[in-house]
């Protein structure tokens, strides 16, 4: 376990850690492929904060996809349905801010992990939403 693992919650730790892949269209697919292994690797992220393998799922059905609506979006619908449900201890993603791109689908899956007490987490760092990225507690 990390240093940063002292800050999460055993009831965040009984629940799913969700690893969200993302790149916005197929050419970044195609040509990006680093961001997308770097992505993939979050997984390994989850496990070093204390969840199980079998605990984490990664959520990649909208690789190549445009984040601008969560229309045609089923992995970002999924994952926003599991977070309502409590059935998510954290969200992982490369850079977290990019998990949607309209501000009404960002601020309400803010407003359910804040809800969940759900963790946003990106590499380096996660958030115990309501917060401010630029002001937030980084671990």
């Amino acid at each position: 376990m990390s240093d940063a693992s002292h800050k999460i919650a055993a009831g965040q730790l009984q629940r799913a850690a969700f690893v969200y892949i993302r790149q916005s269209s197929p050419n970044q697919v195609e040509h990006n492929r680093e961001s997308t292994q770097r992505q993939y690797a979050l997984a390994q992220r989850a496990l070093a904060l204390g969840w199980h393998e079998q605990q984490v799922s990664v959520v990649d059905e909208d690789l190549g996809l445009s984040g601008a609506s969560v229309a045609h979006r089923s992995g970002f619908a999924r994952m926003t349905a599991e977070v309502a449900l409590g059935h998510v201890g954290i969200i992982l993603g490369l850079e977290v801010s990019r998990l949607a791109r309209n501000n009404s689908d960002w601020y309400r899956l803010l407003d359910l992990c804040s809800m969940t007490d759900t963790l946003i987490g990106e590499p380096g760092s996660f958030q115990r939403p309501p917060f401010a990225w630029s002001e937030g507690h980084h671990e």
